[in-house]
């Protein structure tokens, strides 16, 4: 099954990341835009369901301390020349990098640690960029609202691939003290 580690948000907050995505105009690019809201810890790929359980067992012995975020700014991967995913950042990006160092030291012996980690959200996934000028301009004017939400627990998922997009499905919760 494909899994990954992810941290979920509370309606508010995917609220607000609708209302941002609808300022995104598909008239500038080909996009296909994220429906379930989520800030991915780590991915997995794919597990047998003993290596799900190993997961579980490594997961419980991770301990993080509870802590409020809020929606930050938007931005791009890899590059503005070469847009393929928009985001909006989370902070403090420091208590997310600090959660996600614990998921990876926990799985250390499992999984290759993760380099390069930025806290982020992705709204749309973009396929092909018409006016890139045009498109970076539209990005820059877009505005994310300040919604703070509660840190106070990440989940394992499964993720299964349809035509309709992925459907997520949560194997297990681990809750911050």
């Amino acid at each position: 099954m494909r899994t990954f580690i992810a941290v979920d948000l509370p309606q508010e907050a995917k609220d607000e990341l609708a209302s941002v995505q609808k300022q995104l105009s598909t008239a500038a690019a080909k996009m296909s835009l994220a429906h379930d809201f989520h800030l991915t810890l780590k991915f997995l790929g794919e597990l047998t369901p003993a290596k799900v359980e190993a997961v579980k067992n490594c997961l419980s012995h991770v301990s993080f301390r509870r802590f409020t975020a809020t929606v930050a700014g938007v931005g791009v991967f890899p590059s503005e020349n070469y847009v393929r995913v928009v985001w909006v950042g989370i902070e403090p990006e420091d208590k997310f990098l600090q959660l996600q160092k614990e998921i990876n030291d926990a799985l250390d012996k499992e999984f290759p640690k993760d380099k390069g980690f930025k806290p982020h959200i992705t709204l749309a996934r973009v396929k092909f960029v018409q006016d890139k000028q045009q498109f970076r301009q539209q990005l820059q004017q877009i505005k994310a609202g300040s919604v703070k939400f509660a840190v106070d627990s990440f989940t394992l998922k499964r993720s299964t691939l349809t035509k309709e997009g992925p459907i997520y499905e949560g194997l297990a919760v681990y809750t911050g003290r």
